[in-house]
């Protein structure tokens, strides 16, 4: 039986990827009206920050539907970049997105699981994710991951949704998150529980504070956070 709440217990996985692969295709346009397009300079902002890593590839890790690896392809000129993802209907889109945007030289797509990467330590100059952390099975080992496959100096970059604290605020983007949001999905993506989803595992997840401390405690040094998005969004950087 599921825990309650949906995407809770042992089978949380399992449900993301699911999940994931079945909001693909409506994925970009359902982030485009839920945002009212926000959501390119966020990711634009998430890549800004490997700028100071050190010689090598980046890893984008829950890519999605690639727009983060596509930012990081404008950001880093120099750098290949790989994009991994565990669910093939996102990968799918991705494919077709890098592929129409000329991205193939550059951009390498894969499949692979956060949480037991398949590269090895220090592959990497940077890694980025967007919107990932909250979806993990396992945060702590996700977060090891991201800090053990990245280079000494290398940057880590999780861009996430929070919750917003401000209190003229808060009310507001809760009703929008909560009662909004999976109409919207159930109207244009055909997916209520998907974006039902999505604000439990909001309410659910750190504090931007506590995901500091996590970070720092799998060996992350400096890390630094910044909320965006009238407070509904933070940036965490760590150096490795």
């Amino acid at each position: 039986m599921r825990d309650a709440g949906l995407g809770a217990g042992p089978d949380k996985a399992r449900f993301v990827s699911q999940m994931f692969s079945r909001i693909a295709r409506h994925y970009d346009l359902m982030n485009g009206l839920m945002t009212f397009g926000m959501h390119h300079s966020w990711r634009r902002a998430a890549a800004r920050q490997t700028i100071p890593s050190p010689e090598g590839p980046a890893l984008d890790l829950a890519t999605g539907t690639g727009d983060l690896a596509l930012e990081l392809r404008e950001t880093h000129p120099h750098r290949n970049i790989v994009g991994a993802d565990f669910s093939e209907g996102m990968l799918a889109v991705a494919r077709e997105k890098i592929h129409h945007a000329g991205g193939n030289g550059r951009i390498r797509l894969v499949a692979a699981d956060a949480l037991a990467l398949p590269f090895e330590d220090r592959a990497f100059a940077c890694v980025t994710s967007a919107f990932l952390l909250r979806n993990l099975a396992d945060l702590r080992q996700g977060l090891a991951e991201m800090r053990r496959v990245t280079r000494p100096g290398g940057r880590v970059v999780a861009l996430e949704i929070t919750q917003v604290e401000a209190p003229g605020l808060r009310p507001l983007f809760r009703f929008y998150f909560h009662r909004v949001v999976p109409r919207i999905g159930r109207l244009v993506a055909r997916d209520g529980e998907a974006y039902a989803y999505l604000p439990q595992s909001v309410d659910r997840f750190l504090s931007p504070a506590d995901l500091a401390h996590l970070m720092e405690s799998v060996g992350l040094r400096g890390v630094t956070w910044r909320r965006l998005g009238l407070g509904s969004v933070t940036i965490h950087t760590g150096i490795a």
